[in-house]
């Protein structure tokens, strides 16, 4: 969120799953709803099944451009994973993908990587990018693929 923006408007942990509840950012023109994930949390179970509702509501906003998935390109996709990506399917969400954190592999391997996930996820070429925020990798092609979708939906 905060590469994306260009400066510091989330806080950032060094844990994954610390996103309670939806936080809405204003982007440019347009807002940006950052949810819980819903799968590496180490919540409750009931907080787990919280969640999963907060985002099926959210999915089903009339309003809503498309989301914007962040993964992690190290990690494989997991059960919850494919389930959105089923979700987002059945709902015909526009979806794009960025794949976080690619700095941590090497070139070869993030290329692959990328494949692989793309693959499995089943999106096409224009819904995939893949990103580093550290390195301010991607951002730019991210921006410019939001652009092109809201412009798809407006």
């Amino acid at each position: 969120m905060n590469a994306l923006a260009g400066r510091r408007i989330a806080k950032t942990s060094g844990t994954p799953g610390k996103t309670r509840a939806m936080n809405v950012f204003e982007m440019r023109v347009y807002y940006v709803l950052d949810l819980p994930g819903y799968g590496y949390s180490r919540a409750s179970r009931g907080d787990r099944a919280a969640f999963r509702g907060l985002i099926t509501h959210t999915l089903d906003r009339p309003r809503l451009a498309g989301v914007l998935w962040l993964l992690d390109i190290r990690r494989d996709p997991s059960d919850d994973d494919r389930a959105m990506q089923e979700l987002f399917a059945a709902r015909e969400t526009p979806v794009l993908a960025a794949f976080t954190k690619s700095d941590v592999l090497a070139r070869a391997a993030r290329a692959r990587r990328e494949r692989e996930l793309q693959g499995v996820l089943e999106l096409d070429d224009d819904q995939v990018i893949v990103t580093s925020a550290r390195k301010n990798e991607g951002i730019e092609e991210l921006r410019e693929s939001i652009d092109q979708l809201l412009g798809r939906v407006q």
